[in-house]
């Protein structure tokens, strides 16, 4: 994350919880406006991330299964 990135999000945990809550709105309408080709570019940018990420150790892995187990577990 980029120190510019990262001293913008310092910022914004100090604001008040519902100043978060639009702030959080916000962006995620943001992301909303894209069209199919500026999110398919972000999602392979973000797939090549994290798999550059995995094959220098800085993230793990775990199988579909696992996965989807532990997803589940967290909406009961």
């Amino acid at each position: 994350m980029a120190l510019e990135t990262k001293a913008c999000e310092a910022e914004a945990l100090k604001l008040p919880v519902a100043q978060r809550a639009a702030l959080a709105e916000r962006l995620i309408e943001s992301l909303d406006s894209l069209d199919d080709a500026e999110n398919e570019r972000l999602w392979v940018e973000e797939a090549e991330r994290r798999y550059q990420a995995y094959r220098e150790g800085r993230l793990s892995a775990r199988s579909a299964a696992e996965a989807i187990q532990r997803a589940q577990s967290r909406l009961q």
